[in-house]
């Protein structure tokens, strides 16, 4: 009997296979990929583009992916007839259309995490703060080719940190910068009343407001927030409704000594804006980990333009690293193998997902 089928996806640091080894190679053929091709429903996808990821992944039987690295739209799910299991990571991704992998009886899972507190993604974002605002990698590159004290860093303590959304992460990075940095803590989303900001210091151990009365997390509009933070950080959810909720309009109303961070998705921000003032150097640095395209093109004008320099502002970037820590990559990968084990004997697979997750 031929041996199953399976495709490890965008494993770019390619640690997957220490993992899968421990399947039996007489009943598995494991094949690992570190690349990503051009998502299936991306704007600019050509057929030849389409067809290309469809010959990727039509031979196997058990696919397991990474998040969001490759999207499973339902178009795509159609022409791969040999599927029989999805697995992904993590217990919740919006690029698999969950709906169209039932409809088949295709079963779908994830997997969980160690809970860590503050975790990676919160950790990522504190780092990039503290480099854009300390100049780590431009002083970094600068030491290196023979140069000494070539920038001013930029004093968090006591400045005005404005959080463009407030849940799980936007709250933890928050806190941080309030105990460590003694910084003003601003926020804004949709829906955030004062009540709730105030309910979340008091969990937090934290009183509600200073000896002056001042709340601890003061809840503003969105026009204060970007006119008055020194460090703008989204920490937004993406769907429909937050997609491009950041643009030009808001862009345009932040201080030119102000910073800005995204370490949650890039479709929540106009990409487009957000490079037209860095290049007109409108704020003073802007540091980002999420794309609209990951991996970001080699050719992007984030990637290619000098920046610091002639007026553009400072530019920090990482590659969507939020997640991708040590423990919790070689986690997830060790539970996709349990998972194939389960599959194999008929058992309920940990952490399936049962409702349309895209």
């Amino acid at each position: 009997m031929a041996p199953v089928q399976v495709a490890v996806l965008d494993d770019y640091q390619e640690i997957s296979p220490e993992h899968f080894a421990a399947l039996d190679s007489a009943k598995y053929e494991v094949t690992t990929f570190s690349d990503t091709l051009l998502p299936y429903n991306h704007p600019e996808a050509t057929r030849d583009d389409k067809l290309a990821l469809i010959k990727r992944l039509e031979p196997f039987q058990i696919i397991c992916t990474m998040r969001e690295r490759t999207p499973f739209p339902r178009d795509l799910i159609a022409n791969l007839p040999n599927l029989k299991l999805l697995l992904t990571t993590s217990g919740r991704n919006a690029s698999l259309e969950v709906s169209a992998l039932t409809e088949r009886g295709i079963p779908v899972a994830g997997t969980t995490a160690e809970p860590l507190d503050p975790d990676s993604t919160t950790q990522h974002c504190v780092a990039l703060i503290l480099g854009i605002a300390r100049n780590i990698a431009q002083e970094n590159a600068a030491m290196k080719a023979g140069f000494w004290q070539t920038t001013l860093a930029t004093n968090l303590t006591g400045r005005t940190f404005g959080a463009v959304g407030f849940g799980r992460l936007g709250f933890a990075v928050s806190k941080i910068l309030k105990v460590a940095f003694n910084m003003k803590i601003i926020a804004w989303s949709t829906n955030l009343t004062q009540e709730a900001a105030d309910e979340k210091a008091r969990k937090a151990g934290l009183p509600t407001e200073d000896e002056n009365g001042e709340k601890t997390f003061k809840v503003v509009s969105r026009d204060e927030l970007f006119s008055t933070a020194d460090v703008v950080n989204i920490q937004l959810v993406l769907s429909e409704r937050s997609r491009g909720l950041i643009n030009a309009s808001d862009l345009n109303k932040m201080k030119k000594t102000a910073l800005f961070i995204n370490a949650a998705r890039g479709p929540l921000v106009v990409q487009d804006d957000l490079l037209q003032v860095a290049k007109k150097g409108q704020i003073s640095g802007i540091a980002i980990d999420v794309y609209d395209t990951e991996p970001l093109p080699v050719n992007s004008e984030w990637r290619t333009t000098r920046w610091g320099i002639d007026g553009k502002s400072r530019v920090l970037l990482t590659p969507h690293m939020g997640y991708v820590q040590d423990a919790t990559i070689h986690g997830w990968y060790k539970q996709q193998v349990e998972n194939i084990l389960r599959w194999e004997k008929g058992e309920e697979l940990a952490v399936q997902y049962k409702d349309n997750g895209y």
